[in-house]
């Protein structure tokens, strides 16, 4: 591991300068960073980590203005306990405790977990062994190697690797925001697939607060996950929904680049009264346009994936009724 520099700040405006001095990034929970670093798996790791946690204004979890407001230092172990938030946001309430296990949703926060880095193992090798695509590389290894667990909507930028966060699909359902030190964006329009990023950010720019509109009555939200290992693990896929007053949003998510709205879902669903029928029927609109990656070699493929999406839609739909 390299020799980095830490730096402890109490202030929004001290992190952004830290920041905005180069070659450095943010450290609270460290359950995704420090494991990176540790690992050497940048081409280019920060010469600087700055920690973030003695900002006391990060920590907030208040319902105020018609609205949840989340500092991103809030741990997932909080956002899965809060009265409030299990009530009123259950989507919300149930991604934050299918994350990981109970030691990790202690440290592990809600801005470390909307803005970790993609889990492709090719992206992950230690000591960058597979200099790829989203490292400044000129391949995805994964197109033609193992892409079992790979997106199931095709590529960005030649990179078929996915967003790994179970917090994420559920903000995306509930109509959530995140406001940042530079900007406020709807949490849809947050996420990227850029060097290294999975997120808008840039380099000098920090989550300052997520905002979760109170649901409107007769609005019901649910989360569900499909994962290998059903206590800690990754999803393979899953999906938030939250559906009520002829509205509906549903993202799927460990499935593309990007957390993806299932649009053809919503449509499907709107309007219509909740049963197994429409549910499977919205799970079907929801991978119409899915494809699998060939098998090459011994490698397998992803096809197995479009059916777990399908389900997942359908359960999601399922625990609004």
């Amino acid at each position: 591991m390299n020799d980095i520099k830490h730096v402890n700040v109490t202030t929004v405006d001290a992190a952004v300068a830290e920041l905005g001095k180069g070659n450095a990034a943010v450290i609270a929970g460290g359950t995704d960073i420090v494991q990176g670093l540790k690992a050497m798996l940048s081409p280019n790791p920060p010469e600087t980590l700055v920690n973030i946690k003695p900002i006391a204004d990060l920590s907030k979890l208040a319902e105020e203005g018609g609205m949840l407001k989340i500092g991103p230092l809030t741990t997932l172990t909080e956002l899965a306990e809060s009265s409030v938030v299990v009530t009123k946001y259950a989507a919300l309430a149930e991604a934050a405790r299918r994350v990981a296990s109970p030691e990790l949703r202690n440290v592990g926060t809600i801005g470390g977990n909307i803005c970790q880095g993609n889990r492709c193992w090719y992206y992950r090798a230690e000591h960058d062994v597979f200099h790829c695509i989203r490292k400044g590389g000129p391949l995805c290894n994964a197109t033609l190697g193992d892409n079992r667990f790979h997106s199931i909507f095709g590529a960005i930028a030649g990179c078929i690797a996915v967003n790994p966060s179970d917090i994420a699909p559920a903000l995306i359902a509930l109509n959530a925001t995140i406001v940042t030190s530079k900007q406020t964006v709807d949490a849809e329009n947050f996420f990227a697939a850029d060097l290294e990023k999975t997120t808008i950010l840039d380099d000098d720019e920090i989550v300052i607060e997520i905002q979760v509109p109170t649901p409107a009555a007769g609005i019901k939200s649910a989360f569900v996950k499909f994962a290998i290992r059903k206590s800690f693990d990754f999803p393979v896929v899953n999906c938030a929904a939250a559906i009520g007053g002829g509205e509906a949003r549903i993202c799927l998510n460990g499935v593309y680049n990007l957390p993806r709205r299932a649009t053809e879902a919503e449509d499907s669903i709107k309007g219509v009264t909740i049963d197994t029928a429409s549910a499977e029927a919205a799970g079907t609109a929801a991978i119409a346009d899915a494809m699998a990656w060939p098998v090459t070699g011994w490698n397998p493929s992803n096809k197995w994936m479009i059916e777990i999406a399908k389900t997942m839609v359908k359960r999601a739909i399922l625990g609004c009724q």
